[in-house]
Order: structure tokens, then sequence, then C-alpha cells
């Protein structure tokens, strides 16, 4: 009787529990509620029947497996977990528990998974599939919050170094919660950037495992990178850039753009070398050993969006405009590019590679509008003198500042095989400039025609070309153009002081000519003929010439010596014979000595009309 009479109480629990238990995991905790306060309902007896879990009362049905067992004890524990209001990780023993509840879950989901034909084996893997679901959800919850806890951010040594991390966590002591390191300026860029503790880092590795394994490695990955994403953005932001369109960074005036490529270029380097690696290092350490691949796609889903962002201001600058003022800068952005081509992480090399051609072509379209800009600078009023050029000066100081870069821009020409002469055996750089110079000798050949007196025009040129030569000469321009190219410049400039001595002086040595034949009144007076055109020849190029310049000294005392050797031995030859002879009245019609004429000599070409004529 007392057997009949337990079997009735123990169905009478069973049928509480299966009342009130409006799920399997409640009627399971009714349950186990009724086994601790009463040795006589142990889980086993309550378990024999299966009315409690099935609703159906029927006293034929199999007993619980246990897998089942496990699987209602898997889902008390997890429940307990993930119903949780507080952190699970933010007690060490709680997250150790849940882990090994998750453990077991796919252990368990294994063991169904690999069973032949276990009883009811489709409900029992929904069940479990379902369990897990919610342990994931949760796992995902953690793993944010464990990279997006207030954290300072520490600067570390290089991985290759031999010092410890004193100094960096000393630092770290002293910083703000919200300090982002890499905002400072550095020097060394051999840095990688802790952002977050170790413990941490063991904790998120351990979050990442499981889900891997329980196949949600790719949700763990897109978790982990909405987290990091923030933190990487105020980054980029704190360097002093934000994302534009390429409309608003062309439309941006070339004084405020100048300053925004300087920020760039700093950013870029910082980025580059310290953010996405330090990125990099600390995805391969998450989702560290058979997990690589989720690594890769947490590192890329991280950091895609502000390195593209960061590199579509380059590929921006590099459409814009191609005025020549924009060379230096753009070079500036190619070598920060081409200096970290060899470092980078595989994921972005294809992209900057794309920035850094982008570059060069720019470079290669500027040195082609530098060559339109000298053909269409209009041939508008001649310098007063015949003096140096605004566009030669602008273009031979233009080229040696360019120079300063010779080595890069040799790069970038190189890259351009289109402008290759074959017919001149020089680097591409060294063509580009020849064409460069060839073009500007012939818009000052051109410009020189406007000039009315043909003489002027030589001096036009004269200046012009001994610029140039100085110019080259004094910077790199001479390693690329060579002392062949030099030599030919400098017999022009000897051909138009040649052109400019016979059209000037010519006539005025042409009538001190007297020959050999004799004397008598008729050659006194064709002397002092000759005497007179000489005076009036020198007086009126000393006013015609008196504003005329030669912009360098050298050229100038040159100008006047090589007058001076033509004309003053032919004008004291000249008074030497009209002294021997008697009628030739040379004290009368005499009006410079040879000492006046060489001081009026000596008075031209200095830009300004000092003196005033005699007489």
């Amino acid at each position: 009787m007392a057997e009949n009479g337990e079997e009735k109480l123990i169905a009478a629990v069973r049928h509480i529990a299966k009342t009130l238990g409006r799920t399997d995991t409640m009627a399971d905790d009714i349950l186990q509620i009724f086994s601790s306060f009463d040795g006589r309902f142990s889980l086993e007896k309550l378990a024999d029947k299966r009315d409690d879990a099935t609703g159906g009362g029927d006293e034929h049905l199999p007993p619980l497996t246990s897998i089942e067992r496990t699987l209602r004890t898997l889902d008390r524990q997890i429940s307990h977990f993930v119903s949780s209001d507080r952190l699970i990780w933010s007690d060490s023993a709680d997250a150790s528990a849940f882990l090994e509840a998750v453990d077991d879950l796919l252990a368990t989901i294994h063991e169904v998974d690999s069973s032949p034909a276990p009883p009811a084996k489709k409900q029992l893997l929904d069940r479990a599939d379902e369990l897990l679901q919610r342990c994931m959800l949760r796992l995902e919850d953690e793993f944010r919050s464990l990279i997006e806890q207030p954290t300072s951010a520490a600067v570390a040594p290089p991985l290759d170094s031999d010092g410890d991390d004193t100094d960096a966590e000393e630092d770290d002591d002293d910083d703000d919660g919200d300090r982002i390191p890499i905002a400072k300026p550095v020097t060394d860029y051999d840095l990688v950037i802790e952002s977050l503790p170790p413990g941490s880092i063991s904790d998120l590795q351990s979050i990442a495992s499981r889900m891997a394994a329980a196949g949600f490695g790719r949700e763990c990955a897109e978790t982990y990178a909405a987290a990091r994403r923030s933190f990487i953005d105020e980054s980029v932001a704190r360097l002093g850039i934000r994302p534009r369109t390429a409309e608003e960074i062309q439309s941006t005036p070339w004084d405020n753009l100048e300053q925004d490529i300087s920020r760039w270029i700093r950013a870029f380097v910082m980025v580059f070398r310290i953010l996405i690696p330090s990125e990099r290092r600390l995805c391969d350490r998450i989702f560290s050993d058979d997990l690589s691949p989720f690594s890769d796609l947490a590192f890329a889903a991280a950091c895609r969006a502000p390195a593209l962002h960061l590199l579509s201001f380059a590929d921006a600058v590099a459409a814009a405009s191609r005025a020549p003022e924009r060379l230096f800068r753009v070079v500036d952005m190619y070598e920060s590019v081409r200096d970290l081509l060899a470092d980078l992480d595989p994921f972005f090399s294809d992209h900057v590679a794309a920035v850094h051609k982008a570059l060069g072509a720019s470079i290669r379209g500027i040195f082609m509008e530098l060559e339109n800009l000298i053909r269409r600078d209009p041939a508008r009023g001649a310098v007063p003198g015949g003096g140096l050029h605004p566009i030669t000066r602008y273009v031979m100081n233009y080229l040696r500042a360019a120079c300063a870069s010779r080595q890069t821009l040799e790069q970038v020409m190189e890259d351009d095989s289109s402008a290759v002469d074959p017919d001149r055996p020089s680097s591409s750089l060294a063509v580009q400039i020849a064409w460069i110079m060839d073009v500007l000798q012939t818009n000052l050949e051109s410009k020189s025609k406007m000039y009315p007196d043909p003489s002027l025009s030589c001096i036009f040129l004269m200046n012009n070309g001994r610029y140039t030569i100085q110019k080259v000469r004094d910077s790199e321009l001479g390693l690329l153009l060579g002392e062949e190219w030099i030599r030919r410049l400098m017999a022009k400039v000897r051909r138009w002081g040649g052109d400019y001595q016979r059209g000037t002086w010519g006539k005025v040595v042409a009538v001190l000519q007297t020959g050999s034949s004799g004397s008598g009144s008729v050659t006194g007076k064709i002397m002092r003929e000759r005497l007179r055109m000489f005076n009036n020849y020198l007086e009126e190029i000393s006013r015609v010439q008196a504003g005329w310049v030669a912009a360098d000294p050298q050229l100038q005392t040159e100008l006047r010596v090589s007058v001076l050797e033509m004309v003053l031995p032919a004008y004291r030859n000249f008074l030497a014979r009209m002294r021997g002879m008697a009628d030739s009245g040379r004290d009368k019609y005499l009006k410079y000595s040879p000492e006046e004429v060489e001081a009026r000599i000596d008075e031209l070409f200095e830009g300004m009309g000092k003196r005033s004529d005699k007489g």
C-alpha cells in the first residue's frame, strides 16, 4: 500500500508540474523544487514517465533520455545567465560557468547530430539550436561590451623592441579615459596601439572561439567591426580628417587645400603605419589560431571605410586642377604613399597602389600644364629695357624647386613610357625638362619680336638666356640637361651679343674706317664729316639705350668690354689719322676724348638714363 501511495504522490507532483509549467523548462524547474524539498521526489523517479514533457498523460511513453535531461539542465543554467540584467563577464566565475555551459551545449549538439537515430532527433536538435541561438545572442552582447568598455589606449613599443612597457604604462596612468594617443604628433612610427587590456583580449578570444565553433564566426567578426569602428573613426577625426566628397575637395580654394594636404599626409602616415597595423594585430590576437579567416573579415570591416575615405582624398586631389603651383604638395603626397607601399597590409595594398598611380599621373599632368602655361603666356607689352621676363623667372625658379625632388620625379616620369624619346639617350625627367626649356625659349623668341629695335631684342634674349644658364648651373637642372645643353644656349647668347654689336655699333665703327688713301682738303673734309657722324651716333645710342638693362652684372661688364674693344681702338686710330692732316680741323670738331667715349659706354646697360647729353 505504501508503494502504491508513493506512486500516487509522484503522479500528483507530475500533474502539478504539467498544469503550472507553461513550458518544458518551467515544468522541469517545478520538478526540481519538489526534488529538493523531499527525497522521495528524485528527478529519476519524477522523470520515469513523459507526461509532463509531452502533455499527453500517456503512461506508455518512453522515459526521458540522458540527452534530454542534459538539455533540460543546460536550459536552466543558460536561462539563468542570459536573463541576467548585469554583464556575465563582470564576474569571472559567472563567465567561466557560462562558457562551460556553452561548451556542454555544443558537445551535446554534436552528440545528437552524430548519433545514428536517437529518439526524437529532430525535436532535440531544434530545441538545442534554439538554446544555442540564445547563447550566441548573449555572447555577442558580452563581446561588444568587452570591446567598448572604457579604457585608456596605450602606445606600446615596437614588437621587436628590446625595451619594456614601463614608460608606456606610466604615461597611460596620467591620461584621461577618452584620450586617443595617435592624435598627438609622433616622430617614431614604429609603434603599436594597445587599445584593450590583455585580460579583455583573453576574454574576447574565449568568446570568439565559442561563437566560431557554433557557426557564428561571421557574426562575431561583424560585432567586432561595429564595436571598433567608432574608435577608428574617432582616431582619424582627431587627426583633422573628415570624410568629404570629391566635389567638395576639388572646389576648396587652393590655400585651404594646401593645409588640408599637410594634415592628410600626417594622418595617412599615422593611420597606415600605426592605427591599421595595430588593429590588424588586435584582430589576429582575438581571432587567433584557426580563426584567421574571421580575423581578416573583422579587420576589413573595421578599417575599410575609414581607410578608403582617407585614400579618396588623395584620389580627389589627383583628379583636380593640375595647375603648376600644386606640384609640390602632390609630390609630397606621392612620396608619402610611395614610402608606405612596401609595408602595407595586403588588404589595402591594391587600393594604395592605385592612389600612388593616380598621384603619379597627376604629377605628369602638372608638367604638361606647365608647358601649356608657357605657350599661352601672352605677348603683351614688352619688358622695359629688354630685362628679365617674369615667365623666365617663374619657370626657372619653379623647375629648380621641383628638382629638389629629382629622384621622385625621375621615378614618376619613368613610370610613363610615353615620355621616353629614343633619340635622346637621357632620363625621362631630363627629356621632360628639356621639352619645357624648348617651349620657354620659343616663347621668349616670340616675345623678343615685340621690340621695334632689333638690338633691344638681342639684349632681351641675352638677359633671359644668361639667367637661364645661371639657374641651370646652380641646381639639379645642370645634371639633368647636361653640359652640352648649356654650351648650346651659351652659343646662342654669344650670337645674340654679336648681333647686338653689329646692329648698334657696326655703323659707328664703319664711319671711323678711313682706309689708306692720301691726304688733302677733300680728305680733311671727309674726316670732319665722319667725326660729326660719330658724335651723333654716340649721342643717339646714349639717349636711346639709356634705359636698356643688363640684368646680370657679369653680362653688363661683358657687354661694355666688348663694345669698348670694338669702338675705342677704332676711335683712337681715327683721331691719330686726323692729327696727321694739316687741314683736318681736328681740335675744332673734336667733341669727345677717348676717355669720354669710354665713360659714355660704361654708363650703358644700367636701366636708367642718369646721364644728360652734351650739346
